[in-house]
């Protein structure tokens, strides 16, 4: 059984991303807007968004708050993995590339 924001096995990032809300690509990159879902599912989808990146790849995470406490716990949880640079910084929206090394 899956948890929320567990990507199911075999789906390619594209499939992943709609799965989350209707993507929409930006940048180059998709885009995971998170601002309609429930705090406590925010973390565990884009968690999982992040785990089915392949090296290389990244996903632009749009928010409605500075999420700096995401960057330490993705830090935590998956060290040495994680690119992360701001694209707009509030005070209503925040973007976040979020890349995986």
């Amino acid at each position: 059984m899956l948890r929320a924001g567990e990507p199911r096995p075999g789906l390619s990032l594209t499939q992943v991303m709609a799965q989350a809300l209707g993507p929409r690509e930006t940048e180059g990159a998709m885009e995971l807007d998170v601002r309609a879902i429930p705090p406590r599912e925010r973390h565990p989808k884009i968690f999982g968004v992040f785990d089915a990146l392949a090296p290389g790849e990244s996903f632009v995470l749009v928010n409605d708050h500075d999420p700096k406490p995401l960057y330490y716990q993705l830090m935590a949880e998956r060290p040495g993995q994680v690119d992360w640079t701001y694209l707009e910084e509030g005070p209503e929206v925040w973007r976040v590339r979020i890349g995986k090394k």
